[in-house]
């Protein structure tokens, strides 16, 4: 064994890489990066900083590898590759550059010597150069140095020239190279997991699946196929790092936390490939259990996938083909809209895992489930005050769904049901049943806020959308909507509440009948043990916490105000650092933001979700999830003169849990 020292241009590893001379093992992770990471990578090389150095494996054996993100086929290599351990971000960055990928479109500012990636606004500048056309194969920089000329720029035509020949020569770069060779894989396996577990780089769950896929090459693949099996019917968000997890829970791993994936890594061989058939054993059947008879038609509505982890792991555990009784898979549903409704896994997941999947060791698991959410002697209801202050990123929208799916709820354009059209993100189309542009039309008198209330929320196509709903009033457009329709979508019959002017009043009379309906749902469902007297599904509030943005002067200040324990606390947070912030969550890397002048650590975990301390709760959610939440809360900015004041002193007492996706309503 030895370890190789050489340097190579970026020019030659890219040929290296079409020529598939440079592959990727198994044991490499995805192509994570964003196009903010490509466009700082192309200004470090631009301005002769250092780019790290790039480690390799070359053996004389063919190994499992993993496709490249590069958005175009590597050539059958006509020698054997070199795989690449460390920098797979920075070549495959690199390589979609120099090949004009679409993700990768970065262009280069002549006068301030920017970097950024391409957008409507610098494709209307003359002054932005897309890199590629310097640096790409058939570049003519004479042609594009002419045409800079044209455009009246501010500094000297001998100064366009050293920029764009600067710029030229990032192909010209060297990266230093070590190549280990002759090494064993499991071998490679430990030095890779030891290179990448240094910083944020990779996730824990990257790290196990270096090892398992070290002792067993081809597993990757096997949880990539399972993953592609159920994407196909909408559940795509049974991704390898939920397999993973779910494979975590069902070995029989002793310890504190049981979903500690990094447990994956002490467990034999044998015992891995008995929880990896439990896991598809459990799948197999609680995919069709959510999908065909709790009517989820997609983990895009799942808020928390946590959730449906215990009960892959009970129906794992069944023997094939055995029977469940159905007071039992009456039972687990109920758990898990219950646990969804409770916030059950809005703060310390892999706690929260660990004593729900000791409770299917129980005599009684559904009790025992039960019993860790509080719910020992009677059921749980939903009242119109749980519906009321939600949006679209409330937990409570798949409730909402559930409600119009049960009521045989279908689209007013085509007649399909609900279920059959999804967006994008794989989530059933909605629009709002009073438009946006109806109601700011009634005098502004309906803040951004009311207007996308989760009340207001209507699961019809976009094809409904546009055709029917358009920007008129739904006293007018519902009138070519039978009245059957409308009540299986839960909409008021009462003609005032589809004005404008009725808006408020139709959000509470909604309200109620959706509560009515989910409660009905929860009770066809509630296991007989409980009895019929009823606790609030969010149990008793708790406090409170608001998102609020405001401008004034070219500044803009995003105000946190809580409530707790009968105290006030209010924090001011400055949204282009949260929103910096949040970028580099992003990337894998914690950062601090100030509130208030205190600093108040931005952290993330192995599930992506962000929890930020503000006052009295460490308040988390996704990155979707915050982005959103501050973006709404600019909608609608209030004058900076009317700011509350910041509390003088950080928050006396111990913080506590709250989900993102309840500000604006109360805690849990």
């Amino acid at each position: 064994m030895a370890v190789e020292r050489t340097n190579r241009d970026v020019r030659t590893l890219i040929a290296q890489i079409a020529a598939g001379e440079i592959m990727l093992p198994e044991i490499q992770r995805g192509y994570v990066w964003k196009a903010s990471q490509v466009a700082r990578l192309i200004e470090s090389l631009y301005r002769g900083y250092p780019a790290g150095s790039l480690l390799f494996w070359k053996t004389g054996r063919q190994h499992e590898t993993r496709e490249a993100a590069l958005g175009a086929a590597q050539a059958l290599p006509s020698v054997m590759p070199l795989y690449l351990l460390d920098g797979q971000q920075r070549l495959t960055s690199l390589f979609r550059v120099l090949t004009d990928h679409a993700e990768a479109q970065v262009v280069f500012n002549i006068e301030t010597e920017a970097f950024q990636n391409q957008s409507a606004a610098t494709r209307r500048n003359r002054k932005w150069v897309k890199v590629y056309d310097v640096v790409g194969p058939d570049a003519d920089v004479f042609a594009v140095h002419g045409e800079l000329k044209a455009s009246g720029l501010a500094i000297a035509d001998a100064e366009i020239g050293r920029r764009l020949n600067a710029l030229q020569k990032i192909t010209q770069r060297d990266f230093h190279m070590e190549v280990l060779h002759d090494f064993e894989y499991e071998e490679v396996a430990e030095i890779f997991v030891r290179v990448n577990s240094g910083g944020r780089a990779l996730k824990t769950t990257d790290l196990a699946l270096a090892t398992l896929s070290a002792r067993a090459p081809g597993f990757l693949g096997q949880l990539e196929a399972e993953s592609s099996r159920w994407a196909e019917c909408g559940y795509g968000a049974l991704d390898v790092n939920f397999l993973m997890k779910a494979l975590t829970l069902s070995l029989s791993i002793s310890g504190k936390q049981l979903s500690s994936v990094a447990k994956l890594t002490a467990a034999s061989r044998e015992s891995v490939e008995a929880g990896w058939q439990d896991v598809r054993r459990g799948l197999a059947r609680v995919v069709p259990l959510l999908r065909d008879r709790l009517l989820v038609p997609t983990t895009a509505l799942i808020p928390s996938l946590a959730a449906v982890h215990p009960l892959v792991v009970y129906y794992g555990r069944q023997p094939e083909g055995a029977a469940v009784a159905k007071e039992v898979e009456d039972g687990l549903l109920y758990w898990f809209l219950t646990a969804t409704a409770r916030n059950r896994y809005g703060g310390a997941t892999d706690t929260a895992l660990t004593q729900d999947i000791r409770a299917l060791d129980a005599e009684d698991p559904v009790a025992a489930l039960l019993e860790n959410l509080g719910i020992s002697e009677e059921g749980i209801s939903v009242t119109a005050r749980d519906l009321a202050g939600r949006n679209h990123q409330s937990p409570y929208l798949m409730f909402c769904y559930l409600a119009a799916a049960h009521a045989g709820a279908a689209d007013w354009w085509d007649g399909e049901p609900i279920g059959a059209a999804a967006d994008s993100s794989g989530k059933p189309q909605y629009s709002l049943v009073h438009p946006a542009a109806a109601l700011r039309g009634s005098g502004g008198r309906y803040s951004s806020a009311e207007i996308n209330d989760l009340a207001n929320i209507v699961f019809v196509s976009q094809q409904t959308a546009k055709n029917m709903i358009g920007s008129s009033s739904p006293a007018v457009y519902l009138q070519q909507v039978a009245d059957s329709d409308r009540a299986a979508h839960a909409i008021p019959g009462d003609p005032a509440l589809l004005e404008a002017g009725g808006y408020r009043e139709f959000l509470a009379a909604r309200r109620e009948v959706l509560a009515e309906r989910i409660t009905g749902l929860l009770d066809r469902l509630q296991p007989a043990f409980l009895d019929r007297g009823r606790a609030a599904a969010g149990g008793a509030a708790a406090g409170s916490l608001v998102l609020s943005g405001y401008a004034g002067g070219g500044r803009r200040v995003l105000v946190a105000e809580a409530e707790a324990a009968g105290r006030q606390w209010v924090g001011w947070i400055d949204p282009v650092e949260l929103e910096a912030a949040l970028d580099a969550a992003a990337a894998g890397l914690a950062s601090d933001v100030l509130v208030g002048g205190e600093a108040a650590a931005v952290r993330i975990d192995d599930e992506g979700g962000v929890a930020f301390g503000l006052g009295p709760y460490t308040v988390r959610g996704s990155l979707d999830q915050w982005r959103t939440a501050v973006k709404d809360a600019f909608e609608d900015a209030q004058p900076l003169a009317g700011c509350p004041e910041p509390a003088d002193e950080p928050w006396p007492g111990e913080c506590r849990e709250f989900a993102l996706a309840d500000a604006g309503a109360r805690a849990v």
